[in-house]
Parts: C-alpha cells; structure tokens; sequence
C-alpha cells in the first residue's frame, strides 16, 4: 500500500503510538512481582542517564538493551523478567517471576538484582512494593491470620476487584526491607485481565506516593504563608487608620518584600501542586477501574485511602489556594496604596504650583520695582548728559541758559525711557509666545 498524498501532522503518528505505550504485561498466578519508582528528574540528560543504567543490567544479566530514544523496555533474564517504563520526573523497574512458593514476600525477586546495581540508581526511590499472586485454589485463612502470616501482624485492608475475580490485601505500611506488600489472589482472572488489575494496584500505589509529595511541602509554607496573610493584613490596618503615621513609602517597601515572598513561594511549589491534584487524580481512576467491592469485616482500600489520603490532598489545595488568594490580596493592597500614593504626589504637585504662582507674583513685583529703578537711573545718566551738551551750548551763546534747557527737557527724557523700556518688554514676551 502506498502513503496517501495529503500531508500530514508531524505529530501524528507519535500521538497515535501514545494510546498503545505502556501497556500491562500478561500475568499469570502463582507469581512474585517487586517494583519501585525512582525520581530520578525529567530533564533530557536525566532520561539518558535512567536508559544508560537500564542497558548496563541488561548488559550484565542478558537481556535485550532498550533502543536510544525508548521511554518503555520489557525484557527477560531467564525466568526473571523486567518491564522499565519512562514517565515525566520519575521511572519505574518491575522485576516479577512466575514460580511456586510457600512464603510470598520471604524470598522475593529482589534477590536476584545485582545490589551495586541498585545502590548506582540514578535519582531517589519514592515507592516499592512486592506483589504476590496466589492461584485460585489455594485456600486463604481469615484477614486476621492473613495479617499475622504475611503483614507483620499490621491491619490489613482488602477488597474483591476485578468484578469479584480477585481478592486484594495490603497494610499500606513499610516492612524490614522497605517495600510494601500487596497480596492478590486470583479467583478466576484470565492473563490479561491479571495484568491489567496488577498494573491498576501498582500505578494506585506509585501515584499514591507521588501525590503525596507535596505535603511536606504544604507544611513547610504554611507558617510563611501565615507571616505573610498577617503582614498585609497589618499594611491594610494602617492605611485604612487616619491617625497611623508609618509613611507610604514605608508601606510600599513593606508590601514589595511581601509580594516577592508570595512569588518565590509560588515559584517553589506551583508546579508540585499542580502535579499533586494531576496524580491524585490518577489514583481514584485506577481505584475506580479495579471495580471494587468489599470484603466482610475489612476496611476497603478505596475507604482507606480516601479516609487517609484525602485529607492531605486537602492541605495541599488549602495551600496552594491560599498562596493563590494572598497573590491576589498583595495586588489589590498594592493598587490602593499605589492610588494613595498618587492622590498624596497630585497634592503635593498642586501646592508646589500655588507656591510657584506666589514665587512668580513676588517676581513680577521685584521686576516692576527693578523696571521704575532703570527707569530713574537711565533718565538720570540720559539729563546729565544732556546738562553736558547743553553748558557747551551756553559757552557759545551767552543768552543760551544750561540749566532752564535741562529743566525743560528732563520731562521728556524720563517720559522717553519709560516709554522705550515698555516696548522691549513687549517684544520680549510676544517672542516668548
């Protein structure tokens, strides 16, 4: 078949590889199953490191290296098989093996991983647990003795999924080796439909430990966000009280170091709130797709976890809307104190303008009284002239009188000047104009 001639997306064919990534590996009671999830971070150097370890095992043990760019690789060592798979922080290794046993979690399959191997993994384990699978006729004690044989004596919760074709017991609870245990007897599960419900108990309880993350999180912030609801509130307090007399620029500088607070808060924990609700939201799909129903005289895992887990994922939303809500408070304290500061700088402009409208009258006053003064002292200096020209006059015509000729024409110099320095003033501010 050849390839059609309309063009197409670039993404087109990952995306379609997409809905078949992953996918659950047929399982098949009895078997013994070991996975642990290991944040090992998401940047492109953090992907090739997880791949590079992964093909030293398979170098090492026999199997078949992953390809350069796989985010997902299934293979064997034997009896022993390995399903790696590639997520956005963290990545996962399943170890299982189908084999008789009597003790489901006193041997498990970890024996047979290389310890210096484990001990190199890049990043840190988050979760781990040991699943067994126990066949169909094997007959089960009570949840009791369950608890004692296989969980330590801890309490046990469980479930029928699977629409009653498995039965489920865990303790949600650390043992000696740092795994949980999950105990799974199959009461009528074809290979497909084992894998598919061992694959929803292992992602339930790895994206369990992933939601998670961010509590600790959320109780680190908390008394911050507390200094910081606080410290607006105080800000608000004072400028709404007319008798406070912290100055505004005072304030500012106060609401500019609680804002900066609020944002590298945010920059800190918005991306694992965000992936908090992401995969709380993973766990109740995969309790919801185990379809669950109970078990006489056991507390449901779906009970359990909502009962244990929703609370906290409720702390972290506080959190997160808190943090969110006191953004929004610091905006809007900021944009009233920056509006008083305005109205304050706007009064303080219109009385710098009324003090520069009586500075201008004094000035017109002074120019007035400076303008009468030359007036004076130019007619002065313009008669003694005058005076001078006319003695000269005298000393050639005897009936010539200097004095009564300087008498006379003072009126009219003085009238003179005074008339010449108005017209350069005018000059001067029509040309200013």
């Amino acid at each position: 078949m050849h390839p059609p001639p309309y063009r197409e997306h670039p993404h087109r064919e990952l995306l379609l590889r997409e809905l078949h990534a992953r996918p659950s590996e047929p399982l098949q009671a009895p078997l013994r199953l070991s996975q642990f999830a290991v944040l090992s971070g998401e940047k492109p150097q953090d992907v090739d490191a997880d791949r590079a370890h992964l093909a030293l095992l398979c170098a090492r043990k026999g199997g078949s290296s992953p390809a350069e760019d796989a985010k997902h690789h299934v293979t064997s060592f034997g009896g022993l098989s390995l399903k790696w798979e590639r997520h956005t922080e963290f990545c996962t290794y399943t170890f299982f093996r189908r084999a008789h046993f009597t003790t489901p979690f006193a041997d498990t399959v970890m024996d047979d991983v290389p310890e210096d191997w484990l001990a190199d993994l890049p990043g840190l384990v988050l979760s781990a647990q040991h699943i067994a699978m126990l066949p169909q006729d094997l007959a089960m004690p009570d949840a009791e003795e369950i608890s004692l044989r296989h969980f330590g004596g801890n309490p046990v919760v469980g479930n029928l999924v699977a629409g009653g074709k498995a039965r489920v017991w865990a303790d949600f609870r650390m043992h000696g080796d740092h795994f949980t245990r999950i105990l799974v007897q199959d009461n009528g599960l074809d290979r497909r439909h084992a894998g598919r419900t061992v694959q929803r108990l292992i992602e339930m309880n790895t994206y369990r430990a992933l939601a998670l993350m961010a509590l600790p999180i959320a109780q680190e912030i908390s008394p911050r966000l507390r200094f910081i609801d606080e410290g607006l509130a105080d800000i608000s307090a004072r400028m709404a009280d007319t008798d406070d007399q912290t100055t505004d620029a005072e304030l500012l500088g106060r609401l500019s170091q609680l804002s900066a607070d609020i944002e590298n808060l945010a920059a800190r924990t918005s991306y694992r709130f965000a992936a908090t609700r992401a995969y709380y939201g993973l766990v109740q799909q995969r309790l919801q797709e185990l379809r669950m129903s109970r078990m006489d005289g056991l507390l449901t895992l779906d009970g359990f976890l909502s009962r244990r887990l929703g609370p906290a994922m409720a702390t972290c939303d506080s959190a997160a809307e808190r943090q969110e809500a006191l953004a929004q408070r610091a905006s809007r304290v900021g944009s009233l104190l920056r509006a008083r500061v305005e109205v304050g700088l706007e009064h303080q402009n219109r009385d710098l303008l009324d003090s520069m409208n009586e500075r201008a009258k004094v000035q017109l006053k002074l120019q007035e009284t400076v303008e009468g003064l030359s007036v004076v002292a130019i007619s002065y200096y313009a008669i003694g002239l005058a005076g001078y020209m006319f003695k000269a006059v005298a000393k050639s015509i005897p009936v010539f009188d200097a004095t009564i000729a300087t008498g006379l024409v003072a009126p009219f110099i003085v009238a003179g000047v005074w008339y010449g320095l108005r017209r350069a003033k005018r000059a001067v501010v029509t040309r200013r104009r």
